[in-house]
């Protein structure tokens, strides 16, 4: 009787060394699931800062160009054509 004791008792100590392991893992996984929300968080801000550096880039390429520099003029001509259409798109609107 005492050797299937010796048995049943080892796996006891198996058993609870496998599920503290897990708790160990699941604490762990928890961890880095938490970090890993955290860096898309910070990706998702340098994506927003990146979109918002662009949007004041293109900005100022037009205003050098407005301002008499010739680099970009075509740009600067398109938009400037695309945004007088939209203000006669929203004329006709209007009117109707």
């Amino acid at each position: 009787m005492s050797h299937i004791e010796g048995i049943v008792d080892s796996l006891e100590n198996k058993i609870s060394n496998v599920l503290h392991k897990l708790e160990v893992l699941k604490q762990a996984n928890s961890k880095l699931n938490e970090e890993l929300e955290k860096s898309k968080q910070k990706i998702r801000d340098k994506e927003q800062q990146i979109s918002t550096w662009e949007d004041k880039y293109e900005a100022l390429k037009i205003a050098n160009t407005m301002l008499g520099s010739d680099d970009n003029k075509r740009e600067t001509k398109l938009k400037i054509n695309a945004l007088i259409r939209d203000i006669d798109h929203c004329i006709a609107q209007l009117s109707d």
